[in-house]
């Protein structure tokens, strides 16, 4: 891991722009679980349950659900950002990380301090009215519905709350997704880390990234369709490489 990390390090002291995608591998040691690996939450919850679809046609019950998922998600409540968090904040900090780009809805980036986080799937930290697009921190609005006010609705126009997530059978924002691809084309170097690079559009990215030239680096437990085409293809834990990387790019600039 030593040579790849180093190796990793000089190309991002050395780069213009340089942007990092973050799957849900990231936040695993954090304590909230991920969707698809073995014990996951989709083998917990029926994902279809939570198909834009079902909120349409029942909106109640979505959002019961929708109460149960966030409590297998988050728990009590008191989750915080990780190591690997930190390190790519700091990262940020020393002028190597443009932007992080991530399929998380958490928020640990931001609490970690990344500035320039591009939400593709949205945040759960809120929700918004489906008539007036209002928005509203989304804690107060899951007590309410988990109190049997279902569904909850807005303050200001009596609109039905959704939470501020890309739901399935939902399209991704056009203006996050938009400004993550703009960075991918644009990348001298990209990063994608605690992804398994199966969920589309985001697991594009990559790709667009390398086709226009950038030095593709990957992070992850398990090997990714990219593997095949990246300068860096490190099989780690994140909270380990991530710190280990900033501790080599430390050392170049001291």
């Amino acid at each position: 891991m030593d040579e790849a990390i180093d190796s990793l390090a000089r190309d991002l002291v050395s780069a213009d722009r340089s942007v990092v995608l973050t799957g849900a591998g990231v936040s695993t040691a954090s304590g909230i679980p991920d969707f698809r690996s073995d014990g996951g939450i989709w083998e917990r919850h029926d994902r279809e349950d939570f198909h834009v679809r079902r909120f349409r046609a029942d909106p109640g019950a979505f959002w019961a659900d929708r109460v149960a998922l966030r409590d297998s998600l988050f728990g009590s409540g008191d989750v915080s950002p990780n190591p690997a968090h930190e390190a790519l904040a700091a990262l940020a900090a020393r002028g190597h990380l443009e932007a992080v780009l991530t399929q998380n809805v958490d928020g640990l980036h931001e609490a970690a301090g990344s500035e320039s986080v591009v939400r593709l799937h949205g945040t759960s930290q809120q929700v918004a009215c489906t008539s007036c697009d209002a928005r509203y921190p989304a804690d107060p609005v899951f007590d309410r519905a988990a109190d049997g006010d279902l569904p909850p609705r807005c303050a200001d126009c009596d609109g039905i709350l959704k939470p501020a997530v890309v739901l399935f059978g939902e399209s991704m924002p056009t203006g996050p997704l938009g400004r993550a691809r703009r960075l991918a084309e644009t990348a001298d170097v990209f990063l994608a880390v605690g992804s398994s690079l199966t969920v589309e559009p985001a697991a594009s990215l990559p790709a667009m990234a390398a086709r226009n030239g950038a030095t593709l680096a990957v992070v992850n437990r398990d090997a990714t369709p990219v593997a095949d085409r990246a300068a860096v293809d490190l099989r780690a834990d994140v909270t380990e490489a991530l710190p280990a990387l900033v501790d080599a790019v430390e050392r170049l600039e001291n």
